[in-house]
């Protein structure tokens, strides 16, 4: 007996031991996993187009990076330059071994007639003739760098900056909040407005008419600026920790409001605009002069993004009149559809709208603001102009959605007539599209893929008779080889039973189908796009990394979120905790139907930002699923965080569906296991968000972990945060014993 006794025990050790070995062979591999990306060749081409024929690319293979020149025209690809010869130059240069297999050089360009490079290399410009052996060095780099405005900043309108009229002979420019003009010498000064004063004064935003005559701004009357204050414990270059401040407009907080304002500089004279029907405003922006001088427009963005127009003011009697009146039951999505084009200046207009219940174009008369055509109809969706030609009438566009039995957030490049004929895919293949034009718009180089698609890169001429010609193939099998599975597509029905909800499922390298895995969601269910990786990459970011650690990871687009009809986006309307969830939990039950590897009794869930917001939904609104969350820097209370985004969504004024969808107020719901994380210094959502969640979390006496990132930003937590997410993963779902890190 005691033998046998002593037999289990060094069995089990053996195991324990095994086990340790397993588990820190999967860390240590995940460690290097990012490397493997090295072992993809030709593949992320990005062209350069240098005239209406001939382009630039580089290519990572083998060798190192290959530059090549491609003449569409004769359909011709030549090496740009032999990198052996550069490479000895440089070592020559440099007096030391510069590596042809590992060129560092950037902001690679081409002269127009194909006879000079130019670059930098280690600090300096360099240009190197295509023909011969003439390399010289140039000037070093000038730092160009400007301190990048925080995004949140509002402009300085009351500036003192003098505008210049288009013909520089007049100065227009705010003293004291009122409009100003002068000469160009500084004489004959003439105050044009009387009414301006501190915190209702008029912009420094000055716009001229063409002709010099006349010119327009805004008449602001500022608020009150709201700021988040955060404390940066352990700040470089001293002991005491600083305080620090941004400005930060949360959902409810007043607005400035502007009143675009005409004065005549001929007669001296303000024109009376009527801006009564534009108080009630969120922003009003891109005022812009018709070419002919007869008049302005501009466009109203009313406050709960309800109501969108484009406004013509006449230049002569300040008269205002609405071209475009859209108008939605839920939100206009203005900060991702609303496309704008003015055809012969203004007398129509490209506009895009959702008023068929997907995003199309229309052809708008800007004189009656009636609709001429629709330029695309369907049920499918426009996603982007690359390129309208007035004279020609006709436009290139982004669309997706159109292809029967593709995947509907495939992007796909379409030429059309204005007046809605001659509808052409220009990049046909069910795939996923990139495509970069010529300057004349008669090639384009199309780089297209999919998750389980590498990347294949074609010459293809516009005109329907041109023939396209492969430049590249993506070569992955030294990659493949280190047995990284591809990410597998997987549709399910939606909660209506019709719908189809798109997805991916990735698997770990060891993957073996008699095995049950733990499965863990990656979301971000931010209703401004759609997330779920659509090209070709080695290593999907957030997925392969976690899948390695001995997980089935899926991602998903639920309803909500972006790039389907209006129906399937209007889910999210002041309703952000619903986050897509009956139509998730539905697709990963599917795909655990068809997989039986996948346990749905271990499901975990992990996002950050937005999707850290819906993580913790997720724990708190279907815990009975869900049971274990990673929450990065979440917007727990839509009140706390930013006033465009939340807003947008969540609507104005702000209401009790704020409340109800706040992770705070419903903390006490949580049942499973949660880590939240935050930036110390976050200044894209406020970490107060995190803490008051913390808070609401202890005084509903519920258990949870908190780590804080010092110094940090908004973050997922970089490689510290990465480690405590698989930690906590393969603790609270594997059940696995995590290594002693700090033995």
């Amino acid at each position: 007996m005691k033998q046998l006794l002593i037999a289990v025990l060094i069995t089990s050790t053996a195991l324990v031991n095994g086990q340790k070995a397993s588990l820190k062979a999967l860390y240590e591999r995940n460690d290097t996993i990012e490397n493997f990306r090295k072992l993809v060749y030709y593949n992320n081409v990005a062209p350069k187009w240098i005239n209406n024929s001939t382009c630039m690319y580089s290519v990572n293979t083998p060798s190192g990076t290959v530059y090549y020149l491609w003449q569409a025209k004769k359909a011709q690809k030549s090496l740009m330059f032999d990198t052996n010869k550069l490479a000895r130059l440089l070592s020559k240069e440099m007096n030391e071994s510069v590596s042809p297999f590992n060129l560092a050089i950037t902001s690679v360009e081409v002269d127009s007639g194909l006879k000079q490079v130019d670059f930098v290399f280690r600090g300096y410009h360099w240009a190197f003739k295509l023909i011969g052996s003439d390399l010289k060095k140039g000037e070093k780099v000038k730092d160009k760098s400007a301190p990048a405005k925080y995004w949140a900043e509002s402009d300085e309108e009351d500036s003192s900056r003098m505008v210049p009229s288009p013909d520089g002979q007049k100065l227009a420019y705010i003293r004291e909040y009122n409009v100003w003009v002068k000469d160009k010498s500084g004489k004959n000064e003439t105050q044009l407005s009387f009414d301006g004063s501190a915190g209702d004064g008029y912009s420094s935003q000055i716009k001229w008419s063409p002709d010099g005559k006349k010119f327009v701004t805004n008449k602001i009357r500022l608020n009150t600026k709201h700021y988040i204050w955060f404390i940066e414990s352990s700040p470089s270059g001293q002991v005491q920790p600083k305080l620090q401040k941004r400005e930060y407009l949360k959902p409810g907080d007043a607005l400035p409001v502007k009143r675009p304002s005409l004065f005549d500089v001929v007669h001296n004279k303000q024109i009376t605009v009527d801006t009564q029907l534009f108080e009630n405003q969120f922003d009003i922006t891109n005022i812009v002069w018709r070419k002919d001088n007869a008049a302005f427009t501009f466009e109203f963005n009313q406050r709960g993004h309800q109501r969108y127009q484009v406004v013509s003011v006449n230049a002569e009697t300040g008269i205002t009149k609405v071209l475009i009146d859209e108008i939605s039951s839920t939100f206009i999505d203005y900060s991702g559809k609303k496309f704008r084009y003015d055809l012969n200046d203004g007398s129509d207009i490209v506009w895009s709208s959702e008023r068929s219940g997907y995003n199309h174009f229309y052809l708008i008369d800007a004189k009656t603001g009636n609709v001429k055509n629709p330029i695309t109809q369907g049920n499918w969706v426009v996603r982007g102009i690359v390129e309208v030609n007035d004279k020609e009438r006709w436009m290139i566009f982004k669309g997706s959605g159109k292809n029967i039995g593709e995947d509907p957030y495939f992007i796909h490049y379409y030429k059309v007539n204005l007046d809605g004929t001659g509808l052409r895919d220009l990049t046909p293949g069910n795939a996923n599209h990139t495509a970069w034009f010529s300057p004349d718009y008669k090639y384009l180089i199309d780089s297209y893929s999919r998750v389980d698609l590498p990347t294949v890169t074609v010459s293809i001429g516009v005109e329907p008779e041109a023939k396209g010609v492969v430049l590249e193939s993506t070569d992955a099998s030294a990659f493949d080889a280190k047995g990284i599975k591809m990410p597998e597509v997987f549709t399910a029905k939606g909660r209506d039973g019709v719908t189809d909800i798109w997805g991916v499922i990735v698997r770990p390298s060891d993957f073996d189908a008699s095995k049950q895995y733990p499965v863990i969601e990656y979301i971000y269910a931010g209703p401004h796009g759609s997330f779920v990786p659509k090209s070709y990459s080695p290593v999907q970011r957030y997925l392969t990394d976690m899948a390695e650690m001995g997980f089935i990871v899926v991602q998903i687009d639920g309803m909500g979120t972006s790039n389907r009809s209006k129906a399937f986006h209007d889910v999210c309307w002041k309703n952000l905790k619903d986050a897509g969830f009956p139509d998730r939990i539905k697709w990963i039950k599917a795909a655990a139907e068809k997989y039986p590897e996948i346990d749905t009794a271990r499901v975990g869930i992990y996002g950050c930002s937005a999707g850290g917001q819906n993580a913790l939904a997720a724990m708190l609104f279907h815990g009975d699923f869900y049971k274990s969350c990673y929450s990065a820097c979440g917007c727990h209370d839509n009140r706390m965080d930013k006033i465009w985004w939340n807003e947008q969504w969540m609507g104005y004024p702000v209401g009790k569906a704020y409340e109800e969808c706040s992770n705070v107020v419903n903390a006490e719901k949580l049942q499973g296991k949660l880590m939240l994380l935050v930036g110390e210094v976050d200044d894209n959502v406020d970490p107060a968000s995190t803490m008051q969640v913390a808070n609401a979390l202890i005084r509903a006496k519920k258990e949870f972990e908190l780590v804080v990132i010092p110094g940090s930003n908004h973050t997922m937590g970089g490689d510290y945060g990465k480690r405590k997410r698989i930690d906590f993963f393969l603790r609270t779902l594997k059940g696995e014993s995590i290594p002693e890190w700090n033995r």
